[in-house]
């Protein structure tokens, strides 16, 4: 990204904000561009809205409803390409770009949402003729923009009109600080181990990308490709404990790093008590009791009510699996781990050398076996067979010398494209996500076809090596492309339900996690692996007994879920902003109804947990596992297709089924019609309880097969 800044008057020749003929100009990219391009854009849709909503206008959709959506798909895209680098490689002068900019695009997308001309536009075209001739994917849009407005505050009247748009700027403010709070901990912690004692269990790997931090010592960070071998893997407890109060007290005052005045300065526990309140009254304003009504309306899911409902009930499941999970880790740590009693930061350990004993394996005895590349070209090679798809390298500019750039096609036409950066680094938000950078539109004869980004945090190769993966890694590089995917095969034409958009926020996660399955199919397994040094592939008797432990732990493991989902769907729902009792007392009392292990009084995983406060998924973390009863149950459809004679025709016609009725409609209908159309029937949780090894051995008896 270069340094220099457009005149005001910026073109798409000399700002690539504005150039929307092609691809993201990276190459061309400076901060310095934002403001005149955002302001342009802002203007130009505004434009776009009085013309639409003259009363010259007819009420037509190539009128009305296309115009605007021309203008906000522009500015939807530049103000994507922006928050898309703010993501992978901040800057503090793109920061404060995003920053300075970010009111000027929350105040628009409001005023939008409360336009009473447009509002009465969308009112009256739904009652027309013209709107019954709607294909019913257009209708749906017209449905979903009625609710749209009334959920953005259109029916409101002065002053409550004005105070909502107040909180919608201070809440993505606050929503932006917050990210860039876990950002700035997870970055600000560094410890450098100069005893090689303390190193004791680390596998040669973890050690080698530690010294490739150029310091004396050996470099450890938060970055998850730094932190979890350590906790996994450390024989040292002391060096297990001093990182995990780092990670566990990241953004908050009791962080051990940054000290003093900057923790404070980091610290997201007044940032969610603000977010919590301004939710809370933006819910009053729109008539709901909580913001968890709020944020339901457009999901499957009918009530927080439902919702607890859902999460007690697979608690209740899990216990028995989870409390047994939990003696035998006690038993265990205490008699081969001389660790009577346990403590948080000991618990990956102990997992880990369990499942060692118990099966015979380690995870960084399977790494050795995923090279990315190699698990690259078998991802794409499921993916081509089952979609009828080529996945090709392709050319672009990148924001980074990691990013990657792929096309797929179908019988010689492109279908979509794709971005990959798969690599931690600092200045780079933590975790996995797909995004898009485009979306599949037609306009008469042109099609516009989707470009998606897909982003994870693996570490990097070290030396000479690929990067290696462990097979969560593996798991996880699987989910974000099946959002990719859900992206890239749409065939719906109209923006607002093309790909994932449209698509029930709790039904998003289907696609994502059915093809986490395929990690665990033999046959894809095996293509995907050779061995780092010889080439070999995964042994067959290795990964049986991977196989064999795949739902080690797994009632633990579904606690964890329902805990953060319970949390997160409680604090929405019951909790008083600025009342007697706290956010992490809430916490806390759902830790006691559902968690069997209660982590340290000064554990804050709240001051970190994005996904709720800065990521989308308030009210909506229930999702994973509602969503996982879905692709559960859609992929024991492919499971019965490879149980037949003819196993290779029918995994064919199924994976042909579920690109029509699931990846192709996008959000063109409900999710429970596709999820229907696909299986016949409505989903059950058998498939959910049986892939997570959570059914009944005997009468009483707990498996864990």
């Amino acid at each position: 990204m270069n340094a220099t800044s457009p005149a005001p008057d910026a073109t798409p020749a000399d700002n690539p904000l504005l150039d929307f003929s092609g691809l993201p100009r990276y190459a061309d990219f400076a901060p310095g561009q934002v403001g005149p391009a955002i302001d342009a854009l802002l203007a130009q849709a505004r434009a776009a809205l009085d013309a639409v909503t003259d009363p010259a206008t007819p009420l037509q959709w190539d009128a009305f409803v296309e115009p605007l959506e021309d203008a906000t798909e522009r500015l939807g895209r530049a103000w994507g390409m922006v928050g898309h680098l703010n993501a992978v490689a901040d800057t503090p002068s793109l920061r404060e770009a995003f920053n300075a900019n970010l009111p000027k695009v929350t105040q628009f997308w409001t005023e939008l949402g409360q336009h009473e001309a447009l509002f009465a536009k969308y009112k009256a075209f739904a009652a027309s003729p013209q709107h019954a001739a709607l294909t019913p994917a257009r209708r749906r849009i017209v449905e979903h923009a009625l609710r749209d407005f009334r959920l953005g505050g259109a029916e409101l009247v002065s002053p409550a009109r004005e105070r909502f748009a107040q909180i919608q700027e201070r809440h993505a403010a606050l929503a932006q600080k917050f990210s860039e709070n876990v950002l700035d901990a997870t970055d600000a912690f560094a410890l450098v181990v100069t005893d090689e004692s303390e190193l004791s269990g680390l596998h040669p790997d973890s050690l080698e990308a530690a010294r490739a931090g150029g310091s004396e010592g050996w470099k450890f960070t938060l970055h998850i490709p730094s932190y979890l071998p350590v906790m996994q893997y450390a024989a040292h407890r002391p060096l297990r404990e001093r990182m995990y109060r780092a990670y566990a007290t990241r953004a908050s005052r009791e962080a051990l790093a940054p000290v003093g005045d900057a923790a404070a300065a980091l610290d997201n526990a007044p940032v969610i008590d603000e977010l919590l309140a301004l939710r809370a009254e933006e819910a009053r304003l729109l008539g709901y009791a909580n913001f968890a009504e709020v944020s339901l309306v457009p999901k499957m899911a009918r009530s927080p009510a439902e919702v607890m409902k859902f999460l007690r009930d697979l608690a209740a499941r899990a216990r028995p699996f989870a409390e047994r999970d939990m003696d035998e880790l006690r038993a265990f740590a205490a008699r081969e781990l001389a660790l009577p009693e346990p403590q948080a930061w000991d618990l990956a350990f102990a997992s880990e050398k369990l499942k060692e004993a118990r099966y015979a394996f380690s995870d960084q005895t399977v790494k050795q076996y995923f090279q990315l590349p190699r698990v690259l070209d078998g991802l794409f090679a499921l993916v081509e067979r089952l979609y009828s798809v080529r996945i090709l390298p392709d050319q672009a500019p990148v924001w980074h010398a990691d990013a990657r750039f792929w096309r797929v096609e179908r019988d010689g036409a492109l279908v979509g494209q794709f971005y990959t950066d798969l690599y931690a680094r600092p200045a780079k938000r933590p975790g996995a996500w797909m995004d898009d950078a485009r979306s599949r539109r037609r306009r008469g004869a042109s099609l516009q076809t989707p470009v998606a980004y897909l982003v994870c945090n693996f570490q990097p190769p070290v030396g000479a090596r690929p990067a290696l993966l462990a097979h969560d890694d593996v798991i996880t590089l699987f989910h974000e492309f099946g959002h990719g995917l859900h992206h890239l095969l749409t065939r719906a034409d109209d923006l607002a339900v093309s790909g994932i958009s449209g698509v029930e926020w709790d039904a998003v996660e289907l696609p994502s996690q059915f093809m986490e399955n395929f990690c665990w199919e033999w046959d894809i397994v095996r293509s995907m692996s050779a061995h780092v040094d010889t080439g070999a592939e995964l042994p067959r008797e290795l990964f049986d007994r991977m196989l064999a432990a795949k739902n080690f732990q797994s009632g633990m493991q579904t606690l964890r879920q329902v805990e953060f989902a319970l949390f997160d769907m409680r604090l929405h729902a019951e909790h008083a902003p600025g009342g007697a009792r706290p956010v992490q007392a809430l916490l806390d009392e759902v830790r006691r109804e559902v968690a069997v292990m209660i982590p340290p009084d000064w554990n804050r995983f709240q001051n970190s947990f994005s996904h709720i406060f800065a990521g989308g998924y308030s009210a909506g973390y229930y999702s994973y596992k509602w969503a996982e009863v879905l692709s559960a149950d859609a992929y024991a459809a492919f499971e019965e297709a490879m149980a037949q004679p003819d196993a290779a025709a029918r995994v064919a016609e199924t994976g042909r089924r579920f690109l029509d009725e699931v990846l192709a409609v996008g959000g063109s209908r409900p999710a429970i019609d596709s999820f229907r159309a696909f299986r016949g029937r409505d989903p059950e949780l058998d498939a959910l309880l049986r892939h997570n090894g959570m059914v009944e051995k005997s009468a009483g008896e707990p498996s864990h097969a």
